[in-house]
C-alpha cells in the first residue's frame, strides 16, 4: 500500500465509515476478506438494500456476489474512488449527500446515477453505468409511474 492508502485506511476507521460498513456487511450475514489497496470485501451479502452489485461504506465494499466479482480491475478502482470519497467527506456524511445526489441525478434523467456527482467522480463506465442524457421532468414522472404501474401485484 501507499501511503496514501494508509492514510485513508486509518482516516476512514477513526471517522467511522469502515466501522459502520463492517456493521452493516456483519448485518447482511457477509463473508469478509481483505482486498488489495486497504480495502475489504464483504461478500455474500444478502439483504435487498441497497440495489446494487455492489456499494461502499468507507473502506468495506459490500456485495451479494462472490469475491471474483472484484476481479475487474475497473469495478475495483471504481469502488476504491468512493472509498477516498468517504475520506474526503470525513466518513458518514458521505451517505445523505449520496442520497441527494440520486435523487437529483433521477429527476434530470430518470437514472440514480449519470448525473451523481459522486458516481460521476468514480467514473460511470468503471462502475458500469451508461449516462443517459438530461431530460424533461415529466418525462421521468412518466417512466416513474409506469414502471410502478407495471410491477406485479398481489402477495
Amino acid at each position: 500500500m501507499t501511503t496514501w492508502q494508509w492514510v485513508k485506511l486509518v482516516g476512514n476507521f477513526l471517522n467511522l465509515s469502515t466501522p459502520a460498513g463492517a456493521f452493516v456487511g456483519v448485518l447482511g450475514r457477509a463473508t469478509f476478506t481483505r482486498g488489495p489497496r486497504g480495502l475489504y470485501f464483504a461478500n455474500g451479502y444478502k439483504l435487498g438494500f441497497p440495489v446494487a452489485g455492489a456499494f461502499t461504506i468507507g473502506n468495506v465494499i459490500l456485495s451479494k456476489n462472490d469475491r471474483s466479482y472484484f476481479d475487474d480491475p475497473a469495478l475495483l478502482r471504481h469502488e476504491e474512488r468512493h472509498s477516498w470519497q468517504y475520506f474526503c467527506l470525513i466518513g458518514l456524511p458521505m451517505l445523505p449527500l449520496y442520497v441527494v445526489g440520486v435523487v437529483i441525478s433521477f429527476l434530470l434523467t430518470g437514472d440514480p446515477a449519470s448525473r451523481n456527482p459522486f458516481e460521476r467522480m468514480a467514473n460511470l463506465k468503471d462502475g458500469g453505468y451508461v449516462e443517459r442524457p438530461i431530460q424533461p421532468l415529466g418525462k421521468t414522472v412518466t417512466q416513474a409511474f409506469s414502471v410502478l404501474r407495471s410491477r406485479p401485484k398481489g402477495p
